[in-house]
């Protein structure tokens, strides 16, 4: 049995070795090829452009498909699977990606010629939690915006938000959608004395420290919302013109998740505004943010370039994680993170 992994510059060649090496024993020889990029900002580049215009959009070297027909499994975090790659993959029977997006899949025929495809659930989701924990402490306590004016000369001490400055201790939380991130951001701001409700309709139970509300429940009680729900046809706009006016006027919003869950232009109307007091935003509708987009002129916002997930910790884990999954299904244990509904047919023989 034959694996072929595909590092990149964030995922480098002995990374990827090392943390598949587990499956050796099993009988799995391990070839790693590497998508080389001179830096990382021309891989996240690249990673937009794939997220954006799918697998096709970017060029492939041949050097990695060369032989790909001879390998029953691939791993990639994000290089592109074109069309043509996997027509050539005759053999091809699981694909694991390296993180939770498969943008730089073409799901489509991979599912149709009957290959399986595991993604990483969870493997940024520390990273993304700390983060998100970060920028709401940087909106709420001014802390970006004091940075910013103290190197630009100035001592203000003057906000948006002065005449109601809050701690986290005793205020409400309310996390939109309770995934990994949400579950681990919860603890965090528990610790600090928040109290925690959240809205997900696949969740029935949060444990006793978490109260399950709907979601115009959630925007009217809480202090700080958080988005972390997945981005579906069904939850694109999730957090709309209503919901936002259903927040606090004291209220502070926070996504590190993605952007289409909020309706972007009805948030920049709420801040402009005044109805909220402010968010702190991740991601955007259009990446990189336009130089003249409407939310660089507001004072009552955090914004950061996309880096929540993006610590060493989680790319470097990432390999180790997904060999555990192809331990589990070499050797016929379920459930797995598939995510197009093939079961895979490989299994130790």
């Amino acid at each position: 049995m034959k694996l072929l992994a595909i590092s990149d510059t964030y995922i480098p060649h002995d990374v990827m070795r090392d943390g598949l090496a587990e499956l050796t024993p099993l009988g799995v020889e391990i070839e790693v090829r590497s998508w080389e990029h001179p830096t990382l900002i021309e891989l996240q580049e690249a990673n937009l452009q794939i997220e954006t215009g799918g697998p096709e959009s970017v060029p492939f070297g041949e050097h990695l498909t060369r032989d790909v027909e001879q390998f029953d499994i691939l791993v990639i975090q994000f290089a592109p699977v074109p069309r043509q790659l996997i027509l050539a993959a005759e053999n091809l029977k699981v694909i694991g990606v390296l993180r939770g997006g498969t943008e730089n899949i073409d799901m489509p025929l991979v599912t149709e010629r009957g290959i399986a495809v595991l993604n990483t659930p969870g493997r940024n989701a520390r990273a993304v939690a700390e983060c998100t924990l970060g920028l709401i402490l940087s909106e709420v306590r001014n802390i970006a915006r004091s940075h910013a004016e103290l190197k630009a000369g100035r001592w203000t001490r003057s906000f948006p938000n002065s005449q109601a400055i809050p701690e986290l201790c005793c205020k409400t939380v309310g996390l939109v959608g309770f995934g990994s991130v949400a579950r681990l951001l919860a603890g965090y701001v528990q610790a600090m004395g928040a109290r925690v409700i959240a809205h997900d309709p696949f969740v029935t139970d949060a444990g006793p420290e978490v109260e399950l509300v709907e979601l115009d429940a959630l925007m009217e009680r809480s202090d700080v919302v958080s988005i972390h729900a997945r981005l579906t046809d069904e939850t694109h706009h999730l957090v709309g013109r209503r919901q936002i006016a259903l927040m606090k006027p004291t209220a502070v919003l926070v996504n590190t998740a993605r952007s289409g869950l909020v309706d972007e232009p009805a948030l920049v109307e709420a801040l402009v505004e005044r109805r909220i007091m402010g968010a702190a935003l991740d991601v955007f509708d259009t990446e990189p943010l336009p130089t003249d987009h409407p939310l660089l002129t507001l004072d009552n916002v955090t914004l950061a370039p996309h880096i929540a997930g993006s610590t060493i910790d989680a790319f470097r884990n990432s390999p180790r994680m997904m060999a555990g999954h192809l331990r589990r299904l070499l050797g016929g244990e379920r459930p797995l993170p598939i995510v197009n509904g093939v079961e895979p047919t490989l299994a130790v023989p």
